[in-house]
């Protein structure tokens, strides 16, 4: 049996008093660089070649704003921010009145950026990740005096994705210092630079992947032993909760009470864009309703592995996701 999540190292039970009304508990997401995804499928990428693509979808996208998607199917109440283009927000403005998603973004000059994610028959993923709007300093210090008045009213805050052109990554540092003043449940999940530029803010939860893990750790780690000792290596650092995705191998929660493992079943794969983003949705979803680690862990696990027989992100069936839920693996890692 998986460590029952208490007052002794979730906020959130402090701060709904016990309450278990769904629509007491509000969270906001950050994208502060959303994406248009592009996402197709090829049997196998040839470089210097013309391949063939099969269109998955187009859709507006970003970590923050798919874990938005995830939380409202699942009927929690989402506020949404960041940055959008001016000259091409009109289908992001109509996904968020269409999900029901409260939108707080700063609309600047210049265009949201697109990203090309192209995946092959063997699960393989390859990204283009164009250029978008590049932000200067006078729009980030609008946005961080703006979002630093209302977000300490959200019982979660979820801060994903990359840092869009301009930003330096120690005004990341500051923002996000002074954003865990006023939330103590912060939940982090990005890469490169703003990884690292956000873990000095130490927040409560970050989802690294493996290979994310690995670039900040300055080392490979090949066996399971490896990841973990790197995820206490960031609970050294005041991080309470370290969750690592491994893919097709499931994922890990690690944090004062131990490690555990979460392995999913063998999924078609339609597309893994999103899976990543889905567990989070889930992580915060069994956060939020102060289920048990056990339970919290296999949502998040069953979320993700849905989300890759499937184009998009979401929970299109509930009793699909119960279901999958079902058939994760949970055991303790010693």
């Amino acid at each position: 049996m998986l460590h029952y999540i208490t007052n002794d190292y979730n906020p959130l039970a402090k701060n709904n008093r016990g309450s278990t009304r769904l629509m007491t508990r509000r969270v906001a997401t950050i994208t502060l660089n959303p994406a248009y995804d592009l996402v197709g499928m090829c049997p196998s990428l040839v470089p210097g070649e013309v391949n063939r693509v099969r269109t998955v979808g187009l859709h507006p996208a970003g970590k923050g704003i798919n874990v938005a998607k995830v939380l409202r199917d699942l009927g929690v109440d989402v506020t949404v921010s960041g940055f959008l283009g001016k000259d091409n927000q009109e289908e992001f403005q109509h996904f968020f009145s269409e999900n029901g998603l409260a939108n707080r973004f700063h609309v600047i000059p210049g265009r949201t950026r697109i990203n090309v994610k192209l995946t092959e028959n063997s699960g393989s993923v390859t990204d283009l990740n164009f250029s978008g709007f590049r932000i200067t300093e006078s729009e980030w210090q609008k946005f961080m005096a703006d979002s630093l008045t209302w977000l300490g009213q959200f019982d979660m805050v979820v801060v994903s994705g990359s840092l869009p052109e301009g930003v330096d990554p120690a005004w990341f540092t500051t923002w996000m210092s002074r954003l865990r003043q006023l939330c103590p449940c912060i939940i982090f999940d990005s890469s490169r630079e703003a990884l690292v530029a956000g873990l000095k803010a130490t927040p409560w939860l970050v989802k690294p992947n493996r290979h994310e893990l690995e670039i900040w750790a300055g080392k490979p780690l090949p066996e399971l032993k490896d990841v973990i000792d790197a995820a206490h290596a960031l609970r050294d650092k005041g991080i309470a909760h370290v969750v690592i995705s491994l893919g097709q191998e499931g994922a890990l929660w690690v944090n004062a009470s131990g490690a555990w493992r979460a392995l999913p079943p063998h999924c078609e794969v339609v597309s893994t864009v999103g899976a990543g983003d889905s567990m989070v949705g889930g992580l915060v979803y069994g956060l939020l309703m102060s289920q048990s680690s056990e339970h919290t862990l296999r949502m998040a696990t069953a979320v993700s592995a849905l989300a890759v027989s499937q184009p998009g992100v979401g929970v299109r069936d509930r009793a699909e996701l119960a279901a999958m839920m079902a058939k994760i693996k949970l055991s303790p890692v010693v």
